[in-house]
């Protein structure tokens, strides 16, 4: 488990060091907003809600609500159905913002959710992605 800690750690480390953290504070809150509303809409089955903040091109990916929300279920639990979670770090990498959100599954296991955003042309943010890292237990 070290090894996996210490790999995140230079993973975030080279990350930063590519990273221009200089997105404004309202872009920051209007992204947080975004994910904010996805989790509860996961967490009301509101498919069609939480579809609706996928960028264009997840959606062209899943092509429906159904198949996406299929694809949540089965591979993003905590997720879609997080007990508890909070808002990490914003880094802003090659432009593209990415942000760090923890989450706990109802079955207790945590996770690091990492969205990839894309801001669209009318200004509005999309989530363009997610990717799943599981937190080992740490507890001394």
């Amino acid at each position: 488990m070290r090894v996996f800690l210490l790999t995140l750690v230079v993973v975030f480390a080279a990350t930063s060091a590519k990273a221009d953290n200089s997105l404004p504070e309202t872009e920051t809150a209007a992204i947080r907003t975004v994910i904010q509303d996805q989790l509860d809409a996961f967490n009301r089955d509101d498919g069609v809600r939480a579809f609706s903040h996928a960028s264009p091109d997840i959606q062209g990916i899943f092509q429906t609500v159904e198949v996406f929300m299929t694809m949540v279920r089965s591979g993003y639990q905590p997720v879609y159905r997080s007990a508890r979670h909070e808002f990490g770090q914003l880094h802003v990498v090659d432009g593209e913002p990415i942000q760090e959100v923890y989450v706990t599954g109802q079955d207790g296991m945590a996770a690091l959710a990492v969205y990839t955003m894309q801001q669209q042309p009318d200004g509005t943010w999309k989530i363009n992605g997610c990717s799943l890292y599981p937190v080992p237990d740490v507890s001394v």
